[in-house]
């Protein structure tokens, strides 16, 4: 039986108007340190945001959300964060901030397969 190793989670919200601090859950990401394990996965109902504000740019919020997993992989095409160590790129993802893509505070747990927790967290977290 596999070991259970701590890991590390966020969910992302979409913000439309930061001052009425409305949100709607959209994807998680998941860090565990020792798999060195690092991804987000995101989905959007555009009818729920859609209640939310009608003036919502939905393509520029999947660039965004696009941005996450690709920090996530790391890598030169993730930009300048891309090249920094893993733990220290969820930090930078999970940072509190005050745009229209926030993540909630960091949680933790303990899991086998952080891809696993990662679709049963969207699924009961953002879906």
């Amino acid at each position: 039986m596999p070991e259970k190793q701590l890991f590390e989670y966020a969910v992302i919200r979409v913000v439309p108007c930061v001052e009425r601090e409305e949100f709607l859950n959209v994807g998680v990401i998941v860090y565990c340190a020792a798999k060195d394990f690092l991804k987000a996965a995101f989905e959007i109902d555009r009818a729920r945001l859609g209640v939310l504000s009608s003036k919502l740019d939905i393509p520029e919020i999947e660039e965004h959300l696009l941005a996450f997993e690709r920090i996530c992989a790391g890598g030169a095409q993730a930009g300048p964060i891309g090249e920094l160590p893993i733990g220290a790129r969820f930090r930078w993802l999970t940072a509190p901030r005050s745009t229209i893509i926030q993540t909630s505070p960091v949680h933790t747990g303990f899991c086998e397969d952080p891809d696993e927790t990662l679709a049963g967290l969207l699924l009961r977290l953002a879906r």
